[in-house]
């Protein structure tokens, strides 16, 4: 049995405010495949996802597909760009056309619960399991869960060995943001380059500056903060010092990646999707620290599966089925291997590590994790990522100081 990639057709722009975050997950982007048919007479469930890039002979589809076969139905599957995924499935919702199983980008799960589109885990039998409530975080919206992740990434630290040691800089010595300054000035001195990163005037810059930001404290209730003036500061000293590129400013995270594979460099932020890249080059990694030392939070990355509003109630039982086969620790480490996340509970990540050592501090990283749309922030986290994004830029290019930056971002969030 072969998962089936369904031919995409051109759909209207939906009138609704979708979560544009596709790049954040690490995924690739491309269209969805051909084939629109199920083999053999079993009851058809239909499965979107944001993966186009992973055809019926991945991994992927192929524990799909099995989880299909021991649920005694087929799977028709459909690869959507991360990016066009939350827009397809608002109008397939009002269209009352909802595909039975829905991967989703987990900031856009709010988004799709206050558009009444999907059902909540008490509604469709979902069992979350021990999941880490932080992770879980980003489909709790009222209290009610309305996903269960297939995994999750996040940001951290990648480090050059080489260059820290010909600057005489031990990566153990680097605990906080006074070590890392101290780190970074010794590299310039010693005529390498310090730090790169994604300081983007788009979603990428916030969930790159979230690191910092929480890490010192902050919360995105409270932009203007004295905590969250000093992680803007932190930044705009860096590029003012010359210990970050002026080209941080209009860094994407996959342009600051390729800066970073210069050699130059010591740090560079990104993420676990850049982990194999990293290991051939001979780069290391580290929690991203908080401001007083220890791992600072990061936000979450990574997909939800959620079960859309249906009319016949009584789909949820086999698409649940299928969910919780997906979800299984051997199933969710193999995909999560394959799709270089970590996994959400406990057992999963201890089975991650035997495997590869090498993830310890992935999953240091991402236990530290948190969703940007938690603390019930929901659709208004958006709202209030764009005036962070924007308070950024501001200072790093000069227009405003942090203080002043981050005060009117404040106003314009409370407007909106």
């Amino acid at each position: 049995m072969s998962t089936k990639i369904t031919r995409t057709r051109a759909l209207r722009t939906v009138a609704l405010g979708a979560v544009a975050i596709g790049v954040l997950a690490g995924c690739a982007g491309g269209g969805a495949g051909g084939g629109d048919s199920t083999e053999g007479s079993a009851e058809a469930f239909t499965f979107w996802d944001p993966y186009p890039q992973y055809d019926e002979t991945s991994e992927w589809a192929k524990v799909i597909d099995q989880c299909a076969a021991d649920a005694g139905v087929t799977v028709e599957r459909t690869g959507f760009d991360t990016s066009d995924l939350t827009s397809r499935a608002l109008l397939s919702g009002q269209q009352g056309d909802s595909p039975d199983i829905l991967l989703i980008d987990n900031p856009a799960v709010s988004t799709l619960v206050e558009a009444g589109l999907l059902t909540s885990t008490t509604d469709n039998g979902l069992d979350a399991g021990d999941v880490a409530e932080n992770i879980l975080g980003a489909s709790v919206v009222d209290g009610q869960t309305y996903g269960v992740p297939i995994g999750a990434n996040t940001l951290a630290l990648y480090y050059n060995p080489q260059v820290l040691s010909a600057a005489g800089v031990d990566i153990a010595s680097v605990t906080d943001w006074a070590s890392l300054n101290a780190a970074l000035e010794k590299v310039v001195a010693a005529g390498k380059k310090g730090i790169t990163f994604s300081g983007i005037g788009t979603e990428e810059g916030s969930f790159q500056f979230l690191p910092w930001f929480w890490g010192s404290g902050a919360e995105l209730t409270e932009l203007d903060s004295a905590d969250a003036v000093s992680a803007v500061q932190l930044w705009t000293d860096w590029v003012n010092k010359g210990l970050a590129p002026n080209s941080v400013i209009n860094n994407t995270q996959t342009t600051s990646w390729e800066e970073f594979l210069t050699g130059e460099f010591a740090f560079a932020e990104n993420g676990t999707w850049q982990k194999a890249a990293a290991a051939e080059a001979g780069y290391e990694v580290i929690p991203i620290p908080a401001k007083d030392g220890g791992p600072a939070a990061a936000p979450t990355g990574g997909e939800f599966l959620t079960l859309p509003v249906q009319s016949d109630t009584g789909r949820y039982e086999k698409s649940a089925q299928i969910v919780s086969c997906l979800t299984d620790t051997t199933n969710v480490v193999a995909t999560d291997n394959a799709l270089n996340y970590i996994a959400a509970t406990p057992d999963a990540q201890e089975a991650q590590l035997a495997d590869d050592a090498t993830l310890e501090p992935w999953i240091e990283a991402v236990n530290a994790a948190q969703a940007r749309t938690g603390d019930n922030l929901g659709t208004r986290y958006p709202v209030i990522s764009e005036q962070l994004w924007t308070a950024v830029q501001n200072s790093l290019t000069g227009t405003q100081s942090a203080q002043d930056a981050l005060a009117a971002a404040q106003q314009s969030a409370d407007a909106g």
